[in-house]
């Protein structure tokens, strides 16, 4: 097996350190040429293994198709070019990172068949609340996982089903519930929309509702999701999230919500905060993509917004609240790599 990125890392602030959980995408290193391996995992129930198995695939079959890079499709059913499992980064200044090297959460279960990724990190009172996707032959569903230290973490199973992704946590309840961001699979009546949903544990949600849609001619027309968890502010909730068109690719963008109902959109960017113009955002695994996933505050007033590249690797944008209020509002628009 190969490392083919490193990217879409979970961010969030523990003690004096800035913590990472970096998704690492790994692809097997095959022998004959015309085949193409998919890795995937394979779980013994009677003693409880796993282990990684590579499916070799023709690459010049009719019944191949590998034209998306992320994906290989064989005989009418999608796999997976590579799986992923998320690993520990640990930094003092917010850019200088030592990585663990050993997986800190690695696939498990039959729904994370294909890898887990993309995860978020929310701190609700002393818990730190992880969200990610896990992928399978059943679908793209999202998982949780809870730490306090970031050394023991406790797997609570699958919260949303499929199709779904993008969950991000508010910090605190709002009007007696807990409240995520979520990104529905557009059917044959409706594009990619984020909603809102409610909880009173975490785990059961409900009461759902659209938050945004996509907007026709703008920089998020064709798909949106959330991206780094919710930062509270006097003058509401400050999301950074994604949105894609067709010139640019996957672009940062700024919302701001009401603090009590949160369903209320107060503004949202005109123009992306970050959009891909830098060389290691336009070329990589996955062209054009600048897809955040954390935003930390520093004790210094700045904020750093961490976002993965073209699915390949991490960059941070210096940024701050009155920044990012300032771009949400249309007033700016501009971000620090």
């Amino acid at each position: 097996m190969e490392v083919i990125g490193a990217f879409n890392p979970g961010a969030t602030r523990f003690g004096d350190e800035v913590i990472l959980l970096l998704r690492v995408a790994e692809r097997p290193i095959m022998e004959d040429p015309d085949y193409v391996g998919v890795p995937m995992l394979n779980l013994n129930h009677r003693n409880g293994s796993r282990r990684i198995e590579i499916l070799p695939v023709p690459k010049y079959s009719p019944l191949t198709d590998l034209s998306d890079p992320r994906a290989v499709v064989y005989e009418g059913r999608i796999y997976l070019s590579s799986i992923s499992h998320l690993r520990l980064a640990r930094s003092r200044d917010g850019i200088h990172f030592t990585i663990d090297p050993e997986p800190t959460l690695f696939p498990e279960t039959p729904y994370e068949e294909y890898g887990i990724e993309d995860c978020r990190i929310t701190r609700i009172d002393d818990t730190y609340y992880i969200s990610y996707t896990a992928v399978s032959r059943y679908g793209i569903c999202v998982g949780l996982a809870s730490t306090r230290d970031f050394k023991q973490f406790q797997r609570h199973g699958l919260i949303l089903h499929h199709e779904n992704k993008n969950v991000v946590l508010f910090p605190r309840k709002i009007g007696g519930r807990y409240v995520a961001m979520h990104r529905t699979a557009p059917s044959g009546f409706n594009g990619p929309h984020m909603w809102l949903a409610y909880s009173p544990d975490l785990l059961h949600w409900g009461g759902h509702q659209v938050l945004m849609a996509p907007r026709v001619h703008q920089w998020d027309s064709r798909r949106i999701g959330a991206g780094a968890p919710p930062m509270e502010t006097p003058e509401g909730w400050l999301i950074v999230y994604h949105g894609v068109n067709a010139k640019d690719g996957y672009c940062a963008g700024v919302a701001l919500l009401d603090l009590e109902e949160p369903h209320r959109v107060l503004h949202r960017s005109q123009e992306p905060l970050i959009a891909p113009t830098e060389d290691y955002e336009v070329s990589g695994f996955f062209e054009r993509v600048v897809f955040p996933t954390g935003l930390v505050p520093m004790s210094d007033g700045r904020w750093m917004l961490y976002y993965g590249v073209a699915d390949r690797s991490v960059a941070v944008a210096e940024t701050s609240m009155e920044e990012l209020l300032a771009v949400a509002k249309g007033e700016v628009a501009a971000a620090s790599r």
